[in-house]
């Protein structure tokens, strides 16, 4: 047990931040990367009520700024947050693709834990939508094993494919079964994400119009509007390309009792990784690291999958969210479509409760905030100010989030405990 807790939290609003000329194709910013960035810093030190002045160190977590963005070397305007408060204090910016964010808060987590901190922010943040669809494709794809898959074109929809054509057929599922697996992944992200305020897709969203809130709604649509991307995901098997920020506030768990804050403890950690590229792994139809990492942060918690209430889990696409279920423990090898299928997992399932937030899938993906942004809002669930969808039969003490990088590469898994 690590002995640091959350203290505050903020999430930004999750868009496509921009305004596009469509005769000209001009792209306005409607908010910045650093405006992004002070917005939740300044949200979370408010949250926890802490000043500037006694912030340690900051860490950034952000996966390629300099790519969606032209600004690398990004930790250090953190400083605008308060440049009163927060000169001459130690920035670092932590990059391990789409788990960049929550390898951000670990950094920071070891440096209290060493005592060489007391108080330290973490921000996520991503500018994606300054690049067309061709400029987000090959920005991501430089988090792929470049020599094999981004330099052959071998996009992330193709790689998480691959993941789902091997799951498909080591576990014999028809195409019909399959299909509807996945879209019953997708409508319960939409339906959960039209409930949170911050959503990408949330009240008013394309999801939302569309009614896109069952199996039935997805596997109905015009194929023209849900295209195949890589065989067998389509268009609404894969997370959103968004903006936004997110931050949280760590301590240690001791001196937050005592100065009276709302603490929730970062119980158990597992970080692992996973051999970069797919070629070499032993399979494709299961998380193997991911695995690895939900025993480590479970053993150091001291807790099962039992003991978990809500949990955050990264569907950048939605075989990802069917993977991450089982690598939990949340349903057994194989099983997870057909518990989807069941209706488990929404927020009146009695055991636990997947993405409240939308998930990816509806909430959004600014790639190096994501992680942050989990943490955050399972931060809130369990502090009592949910920003969304709660549970509808208990309140929640315990959560989970895992975070991945890459293609399931990095692999992130955080309990959390809230500190009665």
């Amino acid at each position: 047990m690590s002995n640091v807790s959350i203290i505050g939290a903020y999430n930004s609003k999750f868009g496509s931040l921009i305004q596009k000329n469509k005769e000209t194709g001009e792209i306005k910013d409607l908010k910045s990367i650093y405006e992004l960035m002070v917005e939740a810093g300044k949200g979370a030190l408010a949250d926890a009520g802490i000043s500037a002045k006694d912030v340690d160190g900051v860490w950034v977590g952000s996966c390629a700024p300099g790519i969606f963005a032209n600004q690398e070397h990004l930790a250090a305007f953190a400083t605008e947050i308060d440049p009163e408060g927060l000169r001459f204090k130690s920035m670092t910016r932590c990059e391990d693709a789409c788990a960049s964010g929550s390898v951000a808060l670990y950094d920071a987590l070891y440096a209290v834990e060493a005592g060489r901190v007391k108080v330290a922010l973490v921000l996520g943040v991503e500018k994606m939508n300054l690049l067309d669809t061709k400029g987000v494709t090959h920005a991501l794809a430089t988090c792929s094993y470049w020599p094999e898959e981004g330099a052959k074109a071998v996009s992330f929809p193709c790689l998480f494919a691959e993941y789902a054509k091997g799951y498909k057929a080591h576990y014999k599922l028809s195409d019909a079964d399959f299909q509807r697996m996945l879209a019953t992944v997708a409508a319960l992200g939409y339906k959960n994400g039209v409930d949170n305020p911050l959503a990408h897709f949330g009240k008013g969203g394309p999801s939302d119009k569309l009614g896109l809130f069952t199996a039935d709604a997805i596997l109905n649509m015009d194929p023209q509007k849900n295209p195949m991307i890589a065989e067998p995901l389509r268009l609404h098997d894969c997370s959103l390309v968004t903006d936004g920020s997110a931050a949280l506030v760590i301590m240690k768990t001791e001196e937050a009792k005592k100065l009276g804050k709302k603490a929730v403890e970062i119980a158990g950690i597992g970080h692992v990784n996973e051999r970069m590229s797919i070629a070499v792994r032993p399979n494709m139809h299961e998380l193997m690291a991911g695995k690895e990492a939900v025993r480590r942060a479970f053993a150091e918690a001291k807790v099962t999958i039992k003991d978990v209430d809500i949990a955050e889990v990264h569907d950048c696409f939605t075989i990802n969210q069917l993977l991450t279920t089982e690598a939990l423990g949340l349903s057994s090898d194989g099983r997870a479509g057909f518990d989807y299928l069941e209706g488990r997992f929404t927020r009146d399932d009695a055991t636990c409760a997947v993405n409240l937030s939308g998930g990816l899938k509806s909430k959004g993906h600014p790639v190096g905030a994501t992680g942050v942004s989990m943490h955050a809002l399972l931060y809130k669930q369990l502090v009592g100010e949910a920003i969304g969808a709660t549970l509808s039969k208990k309140t929640p003490s315990v959560g989970v989030s895992f975070n991945v990088g890459g293609s399931s590469v990095t692999n992130c898994v955080t309990v959390l405990r809230r500190v009665k």
